[in-house]
């Protein structure tokens, strides 16, 4: 147990050290855009006294550390900057992560049911007809991009000419499960599932390699040849040992997840992080930009951390390491 909280508490205390490393990254990076945020928030009919008075009093002519400096306090007040349309990056960021990651940990969670089912059961039967078929739809889905997914599933069950009519194309407006769950589900199902199936594709490889490995080993042959149903090893042993193995992939996943859940929002018209970023972009707003880029970095970097407290938790070997 104290060997386990060690680790607990390494991985704890790393967290703050990349959460610092990453705001540098993003607003070094961020600092060479060639718009000038007086100029943008001012307009261009602003007079050199009055930008040059903006800059003064935000201190835009600062050296880099110390406007990092300034930032960093800034953001750990919840203050994000201001965008071009003079609101709050913050408040634009707190109403659209929230549906960002609802999609995100969807996709993932369809992901996870999928590769775990079909990577047992082609494990299970390896080299037969059910694996070599999951094989196949595995690379298939794996090889599909999620946006173009996207625009299949809305041609074929879309409510377009042509298609089913069962899911709506466009998000009209988004509404919380807690208000109507039948709605929510129907508007976020096909945006889930296309973010879902290239991840899906790529963990089944992963978990039907970690269970044939796992079928193996020696301790599955005496527990079966002692007269232990396979089922009973399986679900017992077996199953928690391979499991191990794709958890350690999860934390990438989420990234190529969130990755992807902005590109699949633009499609779906769903007023989230996606839309921010597009604004963001077409209207050249640096701090927009900056506070989207950060706050999707920051998650992928507190997902990872939980993945890997979640990875020695279930891996008990790693504990006395």
């Amino acid at each position: 147990m104290n060997t386990l909280i060690r680790l607990v508490g390494r991985r704890l205390l790393a967290l703050p050290v990349m959460l610092l490393g990453v705001t540098f990254l993003v607003f070094f990076i961020m600092s060479f855009s060639p718009v000038d945020p007086a100029r943008l928030a001012l307009g261009e009919s602003a007079s050199p006294q009055a930008l040059q008075q903006y800059r003064e009093q935000y201190g835009l002519d600062d050296p880099l550390l110390l406007r990092y400096v300034h930032f960093l306090g800034g953001m750990f007040h919840g203050d994000l900057g201001t965008s071009s349309g003079n609101v709050q990056v913050t408040s634009l960021v707190a109403n659209a992560f929230p549906i960002t990651l609802q999609l995100t940990l969807l996709g993932l969670l369809i992901a996870v049911v999928l590769a775990a089912v079909f990577g047992v059961v082609a494990a299970l039967f390896r080299d037969q007809w059910p694996d070599q078929l999951i094989r196949v739809v595995s690379i298939a889905a794996l090889a599909t991009p999620s946006f173009w997914l996207a625009i299949l599933l809305i041609q074929w069950l879309g409510d377009i000419p042509g298609g089913a009519g069962i899911f709506p194309a466009l998000v009209a407006v988004w509404v919380p499960f807690t208000e109507a769950p039948a709605v929510y589900l129907n508007n976020v199902f096909l945006p889930a599932v296309a973010l879902a199936v290239p991840v899906a594709g790529s963990l089944t490889r992963v978990v039907r390699t970690a269970m044939v490995e796992e079928l193996d080993r020696d301790y599955v042959r005496t527990a079966i040849g002692a007269g232990i149903p396979k089922h009973v090893v399986v679900g017992r042993n077996v199953l928690r040992n391979a499991l191990i193995t794709p958890i350690t992939v999860l934390g990438l996943r989420f990234g190529y997840l969130i990755g992807g859940a902005v590109i699949i929002e633009i499609i779906f018209n769903i007023q989230a992080m996606g839309q921010l970023i597009l604004d963001g972009v077409t209207r050249n707003d640096v701090n927009l930009i900056q506070g989207v880029t950060l706050t999707v970095a920051l998650a992928f970097i507190v997902v990872n951390v939980v993945v890997d407290l979640l990875y020695v938790l279930v891996n008990p070997r790693i504990r006395s390491v």
